[in-house]
């Protein structure tokens, strides 16, 4: 089952790929709203691993596994989720005219079951992860 959502960023596919490429960049970022992130290790290259511990709003921590199974410069980054639930994640950019940088974000989920599990989860908290990236983006770049 895949969770799919889509945004334009009102800025150039080099400075989006940007804030997702750079570890400090996308720790300040990724996940929910509420939640921080220490990244333990992120090589930012197809086959690269990407560990690291979420810390929800709650006060618990969420460790995490990925592997990066294909990069495709200022396009493409596909990432593996090692830890449970087990999923695919797809981001795709694509130049949306004057407007900026179509994102879109397709998370598979191996498992049906947890997919349905976790879609009251999911689905909000990959708008806030689109909304914290916009967030960032914006931060350090002027707009189109």
């Amino acid at each position: 089952m895949t969770f799919t959502t889509s945004r334009v960023i009102p800025a150039e596919a080099r400075d989006v790929f940007a804030a997702f490429a750079d570890g400090h960049r996308l720790a300040a970022w990724w996940g929910p709203l509420g939640f921080t992130n220490t990244f333990e290790e992120f090589e930012f290259s197809t086959g690269g691993r990407w560990l690291f511990v979420m810390h929800g709003p709650d006060g618990k921590n969420y460790p995490n596994e990925s592997r990066f199974l294909h990069i495709e410069e200022l396009t493409k980054v596909v990432v593996e989720h090692l830890s449970q639930p087990k999923f695919e994640l797809v981001v795709t950019l694509e130049p949306s005219g004057a407007a900026g940088t179509k994102v879109t974000w397709a998370q598979t989920f191996e498992d049906p079951e947890t997919a349905r599990r976790v879609e009251s989860i999911v689905v909000p908290s990959n708008e806030q992860n689109l909304d914290r990236w916009t967030a960032e983006v914006l931060r350090l770049t002027p707009s189109v």
